[in-house]
């Protein structure tokens, strides 16, 4: 569903207790409720359709999809469960079986726990997991809190939505669809962890909305995310595919509610496309101190197989909330 619909849709179903610190009025990536003045739950749930023919990777690639949000939050994974459509039709449980094993892995990784979940036999299968995760009241990671001054860093490549369309559509070489699930599967867990050393103002993920959706819901009134055209990290083969019209659905939607929530400065306007691209499993967008930025860049580079970069930075608000120049 679009960012626009989805708003419209939940608009009505705010929460109203003061334990809860984080809601979904602000379109944050998981609820957060404070249980002491020492602890918080945070709390996600995701899943997605196969973006790859492997069970296996599939389920790594959900299960990473699924934790981000919590990394995102700056929090701990605790607990998660699976949450299955499965096709029984034309899949056997050996390939359930994978997807499965594949998430688990992901989820030891952080350190949570796999406690269970729920399955039915659906005719479009999908996979993804509810996880329950630990902050410090007073060490949240808010999307829409960046401080003007700070500059913008994204942790992983743009173009995943265009690949996993090709990919569907058998267009993609062996070579290119080894990169993407590399980076699909990438989990933002330590590069979460090592944020808790520099001074951050803001985090998010991109996902379904593309970079400029979740940047738009990252900006508040008094602030305009500036974004480098040229500078943003995108995988070649998603350009050169999304040249010749391979764009999912979701691209697609992206691109038409920002039309006018975005000013485009730069001489070609061929980057907007990627910057709308509906990503899964894709990188941290983090508002940090310049400085603090240069280091943090360097230090996660052998972690994002140096995709990290600074991209653009938080300004006082201008014509639109997105600028890309």
């Amino acid at each position: 569903m679009g960012p626009g619909d989805l708003k419209q849709t939940i608009i009505s179903l705010v929460p109203c207790d003061n334990k809860v610190l984080v809601g979904f009025e602000n379109s944050d990536d998981a609820s957060v409720y404070k249980l002491n003045d020492e602890e918080a739950l945070v709390q996600t749930l995701d899943f997605i359709t196969p973006v790859v023919d492997d069970p296996y990777l599939y389920g790594k690639i959900a299960a990473a999809n699924s934790l981000s949000d919590i990394f995102a939050m700056g929090a701990e994974v605790k607990t998660a469960l699976n949450i299955v459509g499965f096709d029984n039709k034309n899949q056997g449980t050996d390939a359930l079986r994978e997807i499965l094993r594949g998430g688990n892995e992901k989820i030891q990784e952080c350190g949570g726990l796999l406690m269970g979940g729920h399955t039915i036999e659906s005719p479009e299968m999908y996979y993804g997991l509810s996880v329950a995760g630990m902050v410090h009241p007073d060490k949240i990671y808010r999307n829409n809190t960046a401080k003007i001054g700070h500059v913008l860093v994204l942790t992983k490549p743009l173009g995943m939505g265009i690949l996993t369309t090709a990919i569907k559509r058998d267009l993609l070489s062996e070579s290119a669809t080894n990169e993407a699930v590399k980076i699909m599967e990438t989990l933002n867990y330590i590069p979460s962890k090592l944020l808790k050393d520099y001074d951050v103002s803001a985090c998010t993920d991109i996902t379904g909305f593309g970079l400029l959706g979740h940047a738009l819901e990252s900006t508040n009134p008094l602030t305009s995310f500036a974004i480098h055209c040229g500078i943003v990290p995108v995988i070649a083969e998603a350009e050169e595919l999304g040249a010749q019209g391979v764009v999912p659905g979701g691209t697609k939607r992206n691109m038409k509610y920002l039309e006018d929530k975005t000013t485009i400065m730069c001489p070609t306007d061929k980057c907007y496309q990627m910057y709308c691209d509906a990503q899964t499993s894709g990188g941290l967008l983090i508002s940090m101190d310049p400085e603090d930025a240069k280091e943090y860049v360097k230090r996660v580079e052998d972690l994002t197989y140096g995709y990290a970069t600074i991209i653009g930075e938080v300004i006082p608000r201008g014509v639109t909330p997105i600028m890309i120049y």
